[in-house]
């Protein structure tokens, strides 16, 4: 049997069948749902043939072509998604819910499973992605502070307290900073971030609040979507105050302990146009001696001047402060928790 669901009907779903993506494994690496398994109908070289057939010959030659390839796939494919399936049901997409899922869903049903065909395929799922992110019913609340301020630790306090939170460092797996990939796995494309994003978003409860950390546009090579940036931009600020010799420990802290001098030197020296020179040998001295004190002092220099202008020229509605002297990281997010936001600006 053979049924066709709209995305919205299917990501609605629970529990959510599993979702196979029969598009070619370049296409899935790329982006997919975070959570669909890859079994794909072509390889990247045996649909790049069928493409440039369809093109040059007509859909006759491709489909031909395309069957050549598939028959002595079938058994295997029906076998897989049979092994994936649960109690008899499962999911198909390919790119825009075409001939790929149709044909593996025919194969699929004839094989004894129940098969649902995601309408739109991945197309569909990732125009509702972006559209949800840019037009979701939540309040947001933007954490920012300069360097070291320890945000990211705070944000996951946070959430210990039953606060809902977007750890978008965590997920591009990206620290922010040029010192951000340090320590970091290899990050997502930036449309894997997106689609991760969402798949974090819809999961939270629309009538709470969702505390996100102050970003950049672009966290290392991956990019936060246009819409929700947006909306990040429109949101209420919390500036956290926190003393430069705090904030020097905690970069100590998170970046010392990785014993990486050759990553530190290499950071350092993507920002040597806004160090200057002098500062640059400076802290490749203080790296090389071990005084990872001195070289985060010699990096909040630039950051610190870099964040104090953006924080005056942010576009945020209500820019709110809290003084985080000689608080701990839970304490910080005690405060947090409870803070009363100011109603309109001073």
């Amino acid at each position: 049997m053979i049924i066709k669901q709209d995305i919205q009907d299917f990501l609605g779903s629970s529990p959510a069948m599993p979702l196979l993506d029969v598009r070619t494994p370049a296409e899935f690496s790329e982006g997919h749902i975070p959570w669909s398994f890859n079994l794909p109908l072509f390889t990247n070289d045996e649909r790049a043939e069928v493409g440039t057939l369809f093109k040059k010959r007509g859909p006759d030659a491709a489909l031909k072509r395309g069957l050549d390839f598939v028959g002595p796939k079938m058994r295997s494919i029906a076998e897989s998604a049979s092994k994936i399936a649960i109690d008899g049901s499962i999911a198909v997409h390919c790119w825009r819910g075409g001939k790929r899922s149709e044909s593996v869903a025919w194969l699929l049903s004839f094989s004894g499973l129940q098969v649902t065909i995601v309408n739109g395929g991945y197309k569909a799922y990732r125009n509702y992605a972006l559209e949800y992110m840019a037009s979701a019913e939540t309040d947001l609340i933007i954490l920012g502070g300069r360097t070291g301020s320890a945000k990211t630790p705070i944000l996951h306090a946070l959430s210990k307290l039953d606060e809902q939170i977007l750890d978008l460092e965590g997920l591009a797996n990206h620290k922010g900073s040029a010192f951000g990939w340090i320590g970091e796995k290899e990050q997502p494309t930036t449309q894997q971030f997106e689609n991760d994003l969402f798949e974090v978003m819809r999961q939270f409860d629309s009538e709470k609040r969702i505390w996100v950390e102050n970003e950049s546009k672009s966290i290392g090579r991956v990019f936060i979507p246009d819409g929700f940036w947006k909306r990040m931009k429109s949101a209420p600020l919390i500036h956290l105050d926190v003393p430069i010799d705090q904030r020097v420990r905690h970069l100590v802290s998170l970046y010392a302990e990785k014993e990486d001098r050759d990553a530190l030197i290499k950071s350092f020296s993507k920002i040597e146009r806004r160090l200057g020179g002098q500062n640059l040998k400076a802290a490749v001295i203080a790296v090389d001696k071990g005084d990872y004190a001195q070289a985060a002092k010699i990096a909040l220099v630039y950051y610190d001047k870099t964040y104090d202008y953006n924080l005056e020229n942010n576009s945020s509605p209500l820019i709110n402060v809290l003084d985080a002297s000689n608080l701990e990281i839970d304490e910080i997010a005690l405060r947090l928790r409870d803070y009363e936001l100011q109603t309109e600006k001073e």
